[in-house]
């Protein structure tokens, strides 16, 4: 172990020996995008790129002609002109302040339907919904185009124009991307929550963005059940008086079902303030098809906001620029998961989640979008298997919690499913156990690129990530995301190596945010991501750099155990619990106790057992033979259910805030927030006199 300022940190265990799980075949890596990447760079550089470790050193050595190229290998419609960065004067190390491209200009949705012509009978769009395989639509790259167009035509016939702001509320549907599409076809500013948000919530968000024109659904299905959305949009709309006019999707109803309510004594149709709400057919019957005019914005203009999780607070709203975005998302989706022209991206996403944003990106690549509404385990778990194989999908993407899931249940998509084209499964959302990685090549296929994917809604991409040329190792992300310069650091700043630490990145990169919204100081986006070192970027993830060049996460930083002064990542409990028959899920934090902290343990049961001093035992032997006596928890308790945000992340921090006795804010930013009670004032968590 090492000490930095009296607190230990966890050393990665002596005896660890990265198992190899998948090995790209040569033709497979000459086939890539990313190796024809630095063949073109070789050529140019007059230098041999000849493995993926060098190519990083060099994309971060030499960042300004890194994205340069990306722009150009890409294929990027736009102005590229004037110098690639601009610096403040000064600055030893510019990676907070730099702007990228400060000359050109470009559009967004001009760079997402580049391919529609090339490809017009081809599916852009493929859309699934939970139980009713008859529902399955699709759009092409023609009517994909046509239908942006139509809807751009409305949106300036209610005077939408640049910098506006634009909001959907809809479930993952065709027509929310076909307004995104339209919206930044003007230069507008696109957001969007999930239609499983309170009107709490929609209204911390909105509320701060103050969007001209707001787009809904009537409702949507989830796990066999159809949910209304009408009484919520009408509640939100008094409380949103920037919102002028209400687009409204028909999606569990017709037309004709909603326009009768509207006329009944229920009067149910809400209607803004002073505006108008229109149906979205009627809209495209209104505005004829039409040749697109793309409004040139400069590169750092506002693309999208997204917003952080709010479990500690009212939501940062995150804006991301158009090129940043756009160049990001091109050099992640060709060069690091080997997306091409006529490949099927699918990812399980809500439109309140950023990989919504990630996923839309691939129209850029000429990639066909597959789509699904619904529960992943409605009517059972095969749903999403079932419409991989039918829809051909190349690149299957998901959540780490959904392939525990999985296995828990007994599911074998290799057994039940035919997948030729699957090439690449991609896993965020939370560390992906090195069990999950067994179960990847066990039980879906053997001959699959696991791309364990972190970074997030704050860069609306990925610190680490995968590559098509390294190896896959049990337990790893595969490696550190081109052009940004990831390390790790201990708490003085030092660089660490095969030592547990804090996540940071020392360059600047195109996809930083542009800032938050109504910050005009800029002192809340400084506070959130350069406070903690000197000009770099802190992005509070626990992980340790490997001999590999991979990556290993253990968790938020700030929700670390500290038990003695020994930091513990929450995942290394996890990976240890969350496998064991007996457990569904779990949560872990550390209680201040008697001057020190100590290890509460929370677990959900399967069905038919009880947490006896048998199951305590065995679970903390597991935890103390493959991790260390300190890792044992203190107290282990039963809970009926595991708070988590609506993208499924741990809420560690607001269980902590429960246990002692503190405020949650915000607690409409999860998915099940009745799960907080379990938790509240906790015999056992007192400190009874003995």
């Amino acid at each position: 172990m090492t000490a930095s300022s009296g607190v230990e940190t966890m050393d990665i265990q002596r005896d660890y020996q990265p198992k190899l799980m998948w090995m790209p075949e040569k033709d497979r890596i000459h086939d890539s995008l990313l190796y024809q990447f630095m063949v073109r760079l070789s050529e140019q550089e007059n230098t041999l790129f000849h493995d993926y470790n060098q190519l990083h050193h060099w994309s971060v050595e030499h960042s300004d002609a890194f994205w340069d190229e990306v722009w150009d290998f890409c294929g990027v419609r736009g102005n590229k002109q004037g110098p690639i960065t601009l610096c403040p004067p000064q600055t030893p190390t510019p990676a907070k302040d730099t702007q990228w491209f400060p000359q050109a200009t470009l559009n967004f949705a001009e760079n997402l339907l580049s391919n529609w012509e090339r490809h017009a009978a081809a599916d852009a769009l493929i859309f699934h919904c939970e139980g009713d395989p008859g529902r399955r639509q699709h759009l092409s790259w023609q009517q994909l185009y046509w239908q942006t167009s139509q809807f751009a035509a409305y949106l300036s016939s209610r005077g939408i124009k640049q910098g506006d702001v634009i909001a959907a509320y809809t479930p993952n549907l065709p027509q929310t991307i076909v307004a995104m599409l339209a919206a930044t076809s003007l230069g507008a500013i696109w957001t969007s929550t999930s239609p499983d948000f309170g009107v709490d919530s929609v209204v911390e968000r909105f509320g701060q963005t103050e969007p001209k024109l707001l787009i809904c659904a009537d409702g949507y299905f989830y796990n066999g059940k159809t949910h209304n959305s009408l009484d919520k949009v009408t509640a939100m709309l008094s409380q949103l008086p920037s919102v002028r006019d209400l687009v409204l999707i028909p999606y569990t109803q017709t037309v004709d079902e909603l326009t009768a309510q509207s006329t009944g004594p229920k009067q149910s149709e809400p209607t803004p303030e002073g505006g108008e709400t229109a149906y979205w057919p009627q809209i495209l019957e209104r505005f004829a098809p039409q040749p697109l005019t793309f409004t040139p914005v400069p590169f750092n203009h506002p693309l999208y906001i997204l917003y952080s999780s709010g479990t500690t607070g009212q939501p940062k709203c995150i804006v991301h620029s158009t090129g940043g975005t756009l160049l990001n998302h091109l050099k992640e989706h060709q060069l690091h998961c080997n997306i091409k022209p006529g490949d099927r991206l699918f990812y399980f996403t809500t439109c309140g989640w950023m990989m919504w944003n990630w996923m839309v990106s691939g129209l850029a690549s000429g990639a066909g979008l597959v789509l699904y509404e619904g529960s992943p385990f409605y009517p059972d778990g095969n749903v999403l298997w079932d419409m991989a194989a039918e829809e051909s999908v190349t690149l299957f993407g998901t959540s780490a919690k959904y392939l525990e899931a999985l296995e828990k249940q007994g599911y074998q998509p290799a057994k039940s499913h035919a997948l030729p084209t699957l090439k690449t499964l991609c896993s965020t959302g939370s560390v992906l156990a090195p069990e999950q990685f067994d179960y990847v090549y066990r039980s879906i296929k053997s001959d699959l690129q696991l791309a364990s994917i972190s970074g997030g809604t704050d860069i609306c991409g990925c610190f680490a990530i995968g590559n098509p040329l390294n190896p896959v190792y049990r337990g790893e992300c595969q490696g550190r995301a081109l052009g940004m310069d990831v390390r790790v650091f201990d708490e003085e700043g030092r660089s660490l190596f095969q030592q547990q630490g804090e996540l940071v990145c020392c360059n600047s990169f195109p996809n930083q945010p542009v800032g938050f919204w109504n910050d005009p100081d800029g002192s809340r986006y400084q506070h959130a991501y350069w406070d903690a070192f000197p000009n770099v970027w802190h992005h509070g993830d626990f992980v340790t750099l490997s001999e590999t060049g991979g990556l290993i996460f253990f968790g938020r930083s700030d929700a670390v155990l500290n038990p003695g002064g020994v930091r513990i990542g929450t995942a290394e409990i996890y990976r240890q619990v969350n496998p064991l028959p007996e457990v569904i899920d779990s949560i872990v934090i550390g209680q201040n106790w008697h001057n020190d902290v100590r290890v509460v343990l929370f677990v959900q049961l399967a069905e038919g057992h009880v947490l006896d001093d048998a199951l305590k035992q065995t679970i903390c032997r597991q935890i103390r033979e493959h991790c260390s006596p300190r890792h044992v928890p203190a107290v282990i308790l039963a809970v009926d259910d595991i708070p988590r945000t609506k993208s499924g992340k741990l809420v560690e921090l607001a269980v902590r805030n429960v246990v002692h006795h503190q405020p949650v804010k915000n607690v409409g930013a999860l998915a099940n927030p009745q799960a907080l009670e379990a938790f509240k004032n906790r015999p056992e968590l007192q400190d009874h006199p003995k």
